[in-house]
């Protein structure tokens, strides 16, 4: 057991054990904190619930032992963490030559615990970054570029269903709410709004390959209705996914535009020869009236401007991919 448990006494209650697990995971990711309450907040609450004659404090104490102390959950969910990210993270070329050379000069270590013998072990050399032409052609290697990309041209169509989602909910919840059929269907259309931010961190998480939760913020269900329905309501973080939504088309919008636009130009440039070689069509880059395109001394020009927009164009989407993600972050993430 960690013996910073030991240094804290056991919480007595269900707010108590999680306010010890946000603090002992202050300096995580703000989706796995979201994730990890959620996760020890349902499960002490249904063991509350299957002990019904005991307090919180017997049944904190009970499952204290298998589940484990605030600061234990917190290891565990930092352990998992980087465990799944070392899998998913793809290896850089310039990384992979220095294992081999650490791996000897531990083992030379581990067999030779003399000072000369540790003297002669090799020195592992130090891991330099990428160069500088890994740092601009490596983007084409990198799988994150494509899922950028890939949102930013499926952005129009969920920007556009959202926009329609938001606004189609808020006007008919708002106009019915002098009926008493109002309030559940704005209910409904609040709790809509949190499963969609959910499918949103998803597709955020699997293209831009940015941490979004995979659990929504825990509703308490031992609240009453009133209760409940106050807490979606002063909660900032419902407002905040619906600014998200109504930010998603005129966003999709430029995304787009913008993708379409150097895919399209910069494409074009680097396959116009090829095309005017093998189908027989004309390149058509007019200047003061003159076709450029019928000069044969042009094309290596045009598909070398090409490839370098292209490249420049991935460099854009997986920019604009982490800075997107940053944004879903702030505005989704619920705490």
């Amino acid at each position: 057991m960690n013996t910073d448990t030991h240094t804290r006494t056991l919480p007595t209650t269900i707010a108590e054990y999680l306010q010890q697990l946000r603090e002992a995971l202050a300096d995580a990711d703000p989706a796995m904190i979201q994730d990890a309450l959620y996760d020890a907040e349902e499960y002490l609450r249904s063991e509350l619930a299957e002990q019904a004659g005991k307090s919180e404090a017997e049944v904190i104490a009970g499952v204290a032992g298998s589940y484990g102390a605030p600061e234990e959950v917190a290891d565990i969910y930092r352990e998992t963490e980087v465990t799944v990210n070392r899998a998913l993270r793809t290896p850089r070329p310039s990384a992979q030559p220095v294992m081999p050379v650490m791996a000897a000069a531990v083992a030379a270590a581990t067999t030779q615990p003399d000072a000369a013998a540790a003297e002669a072990a090799p020195v592992p050399p130090t891991v330099r970054g990428p160069s500088l032409l890994m740092r601009v052609f490596g983007v084409v290697l990198d799988p994150h570029t494509y899922g950028a990309l890939f949102y930013m041209l499926l952005s129009l169509v969920t920007g556009t269903f959202f926009f329609t989602w938001v606004m189609t909910g808020m006007s008919l919840s708002l106009s019915l709410l002098i009926l008493i059929i109002g309030i559940p269907i704005l209910l409904l259309f609040l709790g809509s709004v949190r499963v969609l931010s959910l499918l949103e961190g998803r597709i955020i998480e699997t293209l831009l390959g940015v941490r979004m939760p995979r659990r929504p913020a825990y509703t308490d269900r031992s609240q009453g209705w009133m209760q409940r329905i106050g807490v979606m309501f002063s909660d900032s973080r419902t407002w905040l996914t619906l600014l998200y939504f109504v930010l998603m088309l005129p966003l999709g919008i430029v995304y787009f535009s913008v993708a379409t636009t150097l895919l399209s130009l910069s494409l074009g440039l680097a396959f116009a020869p090829m095309a005017q070689l093998l189908f027989d069509q004309p390149i058509g880059i007019w200047v003061d009236g003159v076709n450029m395109g019928n000069a044969m001394w042009l094309w290596p020009l045009l598909v070398t401007l090409g490839a370098l927009l292209l490249i420049a164009t991935l460099h854009l989407a997986r920019g604009i991919g982490k800075l997107h993600g940053a944004m879903a972050k702030h505005l989704l993430v619920r705490l």
